[in-house]
């Protein structure tokens, strides 16, 4: 039988200092608390919306940043609210089309060392030190997700929104990823790596679209609710809660 070395975790140095770690990590837990309550105050009420998401470092002048804006812009005056992440780059396009439109635009700002910095065409702005709450807000309230390129939050975001949707701990919504050619390589890898290997099911490849137009996307989502509505079903309410 192979003994194992465990060494025995450091013990905390007083009970005053135990006592004041559990103290700081309570209130850190209040803290998170307190951004779920706030985010239900300011919208709860607040639908159908729409997030938008992608990179922080897309210039003014990069076509995409403009292709936010008219999508925000046909989405805000289709009757959706925007919600973006708050900050600079496609999220700073995405709120600008959508404050120039009929409908709220919303930013859920995330308080970082570097990169954020709240931009200034937001009708609800929020302001978030952790990205749990702030991800679940995304999820939560949103009848669409529409991906724009971008790095690695983006591709975070979207990915979990898709895991939500795949595992069913989220309600089905379209998930419209913008620019085919910017996507194309990501798409054939999921349809013929991860699918071909088994590590998701083949009709895994419907839980998403890829698009090029603003007005693809507004049809998109269109098309989706055109049955149903876009009220969340009772079920989906069920679903929502356990986000």
């Amino acid at each position: 039988m192979n003994q194992k070395l465990v060494h025995t975790l450091r013990l905390s140095a007083s009970t005053e200092n135990t006592t004041q770690t559990k103290a700081r990590e309570s209130w850190h837990l209040y803290s998170i608390i307190a951004e779920f309550v706030e985010t239900t105050e300011h919208l709860s009420g607040v639908r159908p919306a729409v997030s938008i998401f992608g990179s922080a470092r897309t210039a003014p002048d990069h076509p995409d940043y403009k292709l936010t804006e008219d999508i925000a812009r046909l989405l805000s005056d289709s009757g959706f609210a925007v919600i973006s992440g708050g900050g600079p780059g496609i999220m700073e396009a995405a709120n600008k089309g959508a404050f120039a439109g009929k409908s709220p635009s919303i930013g859920l700002n995330i308080q970082l060392p570097h990169e954020q910095s709240f931009n200034p065409y937001q009708n609800i702005s929020l302001s978030f030190r952790h990205f749990f709450p702030r991800k679940v807000a995304f999820a939560k309230y949103a009848s669409a997700y529409i991906v724009m390129p971008g790095g690695f939050g983006t591709l975070d975001e979207m990915f979990e929104c898709l895991t939500l949707i795949q595992t069913s701990k989220g309600r089905r919504i379209p998930v419209v990823l913008v620019g085919s050619k910017f996507w194309s390589g990501l798409v054939e890898w999921v349809r013929t790596v991860l699918v071909d290997e088994g590590m998701i099911s083949p009709e895994d490849v419907d839980l998403y679209q890829v698009v090029d137009e603003p007005q693809a996307v507004v049809d998109a989502i269109f098309n989706f609710y055109e049955r149903r509505g876009f009220d969340p079903l009772p079920s989906e309410r069920e679903q929502l809660l356990y986000l």
